[in-house]
């Protein structure tokens, strides 16, 4: 069987290649700019091309036939409306990465399924992404199209440590941060709900319902088991630096006003998805891959990517506009408690 990755090499897609590259039933290829060879297992095929250039990839793919294609740098129509030329007569199954961010949040309950309402105004990420499901089950209703809907929640690798609030340049200013002794903003009271997955146990929904029949024209969450705090996040990374956390809580409210002067974007990452609390409820995925399972809980994964991210420091940027906007935020905060107090 052979599978075609648009991409490959991110946090998600690379669980995926490194499981398929030890199944003798799947023959992979990848589809990039050939930026990162060095990390894809040797027996991956790799294609270097620019998926924007249509002509270019119609002639490298000339002749050939998959059993699943799944672009996981599609984030508008544009993008899908792309991958339909390209591979409607090349593909069985076209799967689709889209994002448990789409679903309408709060929830009327708040355990979430694929029946969840997809709605989120917060953020433009999320509703490019519904605006991709919808016309691809359009071209499923009306022309067969084999596509399948696949929405992650948080998943992680050892490259990554999953954080609520951090700067543009990534999460390790808020490691820094902890490491020395300094607050950690953490949104809201901490005590919302969240869902973390490393991307190895991801991989074993995905590739599950790859090839799988019974897939086609529906969409399935793909997260683990295992809902913590986010105080509990935090407070699992600190015990595996060895260090004191110092929780500092900031209404997500006040971040996505505050942060706008700073370009961030608290608005959609928090307002519309990480503020809310999320449970998952997994069944519709399990009755087709029973062994999705949570077998790396978020207390072993973040070692796994400690023990990383310590170890290759230099291919991390450190952020000092974050640490700074951090400082001002939480002397700004604690200047108000004071003016209130002591204006009694």
């Amino acid at each position: 069987m052979k599978a075609l990755f648009i991409g490959g090499t991110g946090t998600i897609s690379m669980g995926i290649v490194n499981r398929l590259s030890e199944d003798p039933l799947w023959e992979v290829y990848l589809l990039n700019r050939g930026n990162r060879k060095d990390s894809v297992p040797g027996n991956v095929h790799q294609i270097v091309a620019d998926i924007n250039n249509e002509e270019e990839v119609c002639r490298k793919t000339e002749g050939m036939k998959f059993d699943v294609v799944s672009d996981f740098i599609a984030f508008d129509v544009n993008a899908v409306e792309r991958d339909y030329r390209l591979f409607k007569d090349k593909t069985n199954q076209y799967i689709f990465i889209s994002s448990a961010s789409a679903y309408n949040k709060p929830t009327a309950g708040y355990v979430i399924t694929e029946g969840t309402t997809l709605a989120n105004p917060f953020w433009e990420y999320s509703g490019n992404k519904i605006a991709c499901e919808e016309y691809l089950l359009d071209k499923y209703r009306k022309e067969g199209f084999p596509v399948t809907i696949v929405r992650p929640s948080h998943t992680y690798d050892e490259r990554n440590i999953p954080l609520g609030v951090h700067g543009n340049k990534g999460f390790y200013q808020v490691i820094k941060r902890m490491q020395q002794g300094k607050p950690v903003i953490i949104q809201g009271d901490g005590s919302s709900l969240w869902t973390l997955t490393f991307n190895r146990d991801f991989a074993i929904g995905f590739t599950g319902l790859m090839g799988n029949r019974h897939a086609i024209g529906e969409a399935f969450q793909i997260t683990g088991d295992e809902t913590l705090t986010w105080d509990q996040i935090y407070q699992t990374i600190a015990d595996a630096l060895g260090v004191k956390l110092n929780a500092y809580h900031v209404s997500s409210d006040f971040l996505s006003e505050t942060g706008k002067s700073y370009g961030y974007d608290f608005t959609g990452s928090l307002i519309g998805d990480k503020s809310v609390s999320v449970v998952f409820d997994n069944r519709k995925l399990k009755r087709l891959v029973p062994q999705m399972t949570t077998n790396i809980p978020f207390h072993k994964g973040v070692r796994i990517a400690l023990d990383h991210v310590l170890s290759h420091t230099d291919d991390y940027e450190e952020d000092p506009e974050f640490d700074r906007f951090c400082d001002t935020v939480i002397n700004a905060i604690e200047k108000a408690k004071q003016e209130v107090i002591s204006g009694r």
